[in-house]
């Protein structure tokens, strides 16, 4: 009875693949795309694959800014997971990469084991379009601080990305938040003119709060 049981038993169900999973794989071959949907790659690429389970023969992969599928013979076995993709695209200023980790609906406001956002690491690589693409995306927490009080601002001022520092002050970046040790944005800015561009930034700030007027200011005829 329980063989016949066993006969009759449907197959189970293929698992979703879950965002934030991306294997790293290196290509055994040359590979020449046949079909449309299919990706084309030389021997010794580094492909990206972002679903293995829907077809264990062809699984969905990007090679620099292409996305396609892929024959998984064609790839060395040994696979390396990317626990943090988006962190790790941040980090190395791989745009393409990065929006293909949102597209696969990878967390923007993850936090990597230091407390780090992928916002944080494009930061401190000075990687301005990666930057750009993570600062519009909805819910961003730009003044996101890591475990030693670090915000992206902090990072990029340290590291004298003053282009980075005027695109976070632009966003509304926070240059008065002290991290663990005390210091401000402006305490870690590495020269004279990013130390100038804060500056200018906060006395902007406050020539704006003192010129602002609610409508009470204006409800007494004297006026």
């Amino acid at each position: 009875m329980a063989a016949k049981l066993s006969a009759t038993r449907p197959a189970p169900p293929k698992p979703i693949p879950k965002p934030g999973k991306v294997k790293v794989v290196r290509a055994l071959y040359n590979y020449t795309a046949q079909l449309t949907d299919e990706l084309s790659f030389q021997e010794g690429d580094l492909l990206y694959v972002f679903d293995q389970v829907t077809d264990p023969n062809w699984w969905k992969a990007r090679c620099g800014n292409r996305t396609g599928l892929i024959p998984s013979n064609y790839v060395e076995s040994q696979t390396e997971e990317v626990e943090m993709p988006l962190h790790e695209a941040a980090r190395r200023g791989n745009l393409s990469f990065l929006q293909e980790c949102l597209r696969q609906g990878v967390s923007g406001t993850g936090l990597d084991s230091a407390g780090n956002t992928p916002l944080y690491w494009a930061s401190h690589g000075g990687h301005i379009d990666c930057v750009k693409e993570l600062i519009s995306l909805p819910n961003q927490i730009i003044d996101a601080q890591n475990k030693v009080g670090d915000t992206a601002l902090h990072v990029a001022a340290a590291r004298g990305h003053s282009e980075v520092v005027e695109i976070l002050l632009e966003k509304g970046a926070n240059a008065d938040l002290c991290n663990k040790d005390d210091q401000t944005p402006l305490d870690l800015a590495m020269n004279p003119a990013l130390r100038n561009i804060i500056q200018l930034n906060k006395t902007h700030r406050t020539n704006n709060h003192l010129t602002c007027y609610s409508a009470e200011d204006y409800a007494d005829d004297s006026d």
